[in-house]
């Protein structure tokens, strides 16, 4: 990962926090619930692009090393890696 895209990493998450501190503020605020919902679907599609930067780096580094591997074990770990992450989530 580069320099770059390593200081966006960290400073998504950090980002993401702050707003679901808003969040938790307003619940104990009373405010308005969709006003609660929007500032969650916010997070919810910050934390995808949380995902997808850090899918991106692991299908540029592991992932393409794996691939051009003359290791066949290899490359079929990285795949089941990528698959069990995915049930995972579809899980939650």
């Amino acid at each position: 990962m580069s320099t770059e895209e390593q200081t966006e990493t960290v400073r998504r998450p950090k980002s993401i926090e702050g707003h679901v501190r808003g969040v938790t503020r307003m619940v104990e605020e009373d405010q308005y619930s969709l006003a609660i919902i929007q500032q969650i679907q916010a997070i919810q599609g910050a934390l995808e692009k949380l995902n997808l930067l850090i899918l991106g780096a692991h299908m540029h580094e592991c992932v393409a090393t794996a691939v051009r591997s003359q290791d066949a074990s290899e490359r079929e770990h990285v795949i089941r890696e990528l698959l069990d992450v995915f049930a995972t989530s579809q899980d939650l």
